[in-house]
């Protein structure tokens, strides 16, 4: 009887092992040669049912084999107000339009370097170059699939999706440095066979990268406003002037991503860097699950923040606990003071609250390069205690400053503050009216302060109420 008992109990130990879903000899990796020809797309820059545009993911096309264009164009991109950015594209647009497909799924991919083609209504201020395309979500020869091609070619390959997961896709030709930071990246959701094992009811992707911009220095406009390009020297030494999600500077401030209370909202998020790493954060909620690389196998629970490298993604999934705005940022506060940050919020509109400083409505943008840079730190650094027009706050409204304050007080005000508050009476009268609470030192450099005067000389030479900046509570 004992030994019965003692087999029954080997028995159940020794249960059928379940089938690697990752097994590589049940993979696809038999693919044909890519094909590389001189005949040029005219049609649309984007083509293919899985194809989404912005930050709101379509449902998944349940055709097993998506037919995927992305041709390449050079053109002008807004990435804040007043930078208007010399650009590289996939599909016409930074990010790329999302890829959405499933385990299984074949992509079949096509390309046409179009970057030799003016884009209608916007001049062409890049020279034509090759380019190539290098999906991390394909195990393919990089030889053969992702050669460079010239303005005019157009090359087709394909391959199939093996993993689930978050897949960055990025032009790979040299230097691979500069055509990401000029916009060639997206991103290419793969699901499990099975889809996620949870239910949500919004679904929404959310790319973050850096630029790094400089005033053209031919001195180049466009329709009157300067012309931005590549600042080499800053890309190099991983010195972003902006960090966005989704491609645009305050963007989902502006325009929110909608959810209700009670909703279950999914983020599939990705860091294409190039260089910097992304701690993400939604202020108001916790992830109740965190798929590290948005695969289900690299479960977490109850996180606060997720670390992303260059190229790491994740799918996060939350519930929004009441009516309000959530800030999603990156909560190394250095990124998003420079423009990581956004909304999802139960409002049509974003609220005018405490956003991480990123909490205002739309003004007037100086022409002047360095003024409307000094718009942008103001609006990064300042509006938790000042406004511009809306009265006292923490600190005092900054309309007029320039002609109550000369700009060698303001410039040694912004550098020492400190040292200020010892010397200057006029700096010790305002420390005492607003209650003792003394500005901090913000360690601007020369030129940032030089910005910062330049931004107040503007203000103070507009028509009453065109740059005001509403007061935040």
């Amino acid at each position: 009887m004992l030994i019965a008992a003692a087999l029954l109990l080997a028995s159940c130990d020794r249960q059928t092992p379940q089938a690697d879903p990752y097994d590589q000899s049940k993979m696809d990796l038999h693919l044909v040669p890519a094909k590389l020809t001189d005949e040029r797309h005219q049609g649309a820059f984007a083509e293919g049912n899985a194809l989404s545009m912005g930050a709101e993911l379509k449902p998944l096309d349940p055709a097993p084999v998506k037919t995927i264009r992305l041709d390449t164009t050079h053109k002008i991109i807004d990435i804040a107000p007043g930078v208007k950015f010399s650009a590289w594209t996939f599909g016409d647009q930074v990010p790329a339009p999302t890829i959405r497909a499933r385990v299984g799924d074949k992509i079949k991919f096509s390309m046409s370097n179009r970057s030799d083609e003016p884009v209608p209504g916007v001049q062409l201020t890049a020279a034509p170059m090759m380019h190539s395309m290098d999906f991390h979500a394909a195990m393919v020869s990089p030889q053969d699939k992702y050669r460079s091609i010239a303005p005019g070619q157009t090359i087709e390959f394909e391959f199939t999706l093996n993993y689930p997961g978050i897949f960055m896709y990025h032009c790979g030709t040299p230097m691979i440095l500069e055509h990401i930071a000029s916009g060639m990246y997206g991103a290419l959701v793969v699901e499990p066979r099975d889809g996620y094992p949870t239910k949500v009811n919004r679904e929404y992707v959310i790319i973050q990268s850096e630029f790094y911009a400089k005033p053209d220095p031919s001195g180049r406009k466009v329709d009157t406003a300067p012309l931005y390009v590549l600042d080499g020297d800053r890309l190099r030494v991983s010195q972003p002037t902006h960090i966005v999600f989704n491609g645009t500077h305050n963007g989902m401030v502006k325009h929110p991503l909608p959810a209700k209370p009670g909703e279950r909202v999914r983020l599939y998020v990705l860091n294409v860097g190039p260089s910097k790493t992304s701690s993400f954060h939604v202020v108001g909620t916790i992830f109740d699950r965190v798929w590290i690389e948005g695969n289900p196998d690299n479960q977490f629970r109850g996180m606060q923040t997720v670390l992303l490298g260059s190229s790491n993604s994740a799918v996060v999934e939350f519930v929004i606990p009441e009516e309000g705005s959530y800030i999603m940022v990156d909560h190394h506060f250095a990124n998003a003071s420079q423009g990581a940050i956004g909304l999802i919020s139960t409002t049509a509109a974003a609220q005018e609250k405490d956003i991480e400083h990123h909490n205002i409505p739309a003004s007037a943008t100086p022409t002047d390069p360095d003024a409307a840079q000094g718009k942008l730190d103001f609006e990064s650094k300042c509006l938790a205690c000042h406004t511009v027009g809306g009265g006292d706050k923490v600190g005092p409204d900054l309309a007029g400053v320039t002609k109550r304050r000369s700009d060698d007080w303001l410039a040694r005000w912004l550098k020492e503050p400190e040292k200020m508050l010892e010397i200057d009476a006029d700096a010790k009268a305002m420390l005492k009216q607003f209650n003792n609470l003394p500005m901090p030192n913000q360690n601007l450099t020369d030129k940032e302060i030089s910005r910062y005067i330049q931004y107040f000389h503007w203000i103070d030479t507009q028509p009453a109420g065109t740059a005001k900046i509403a007061e935040t509570h």
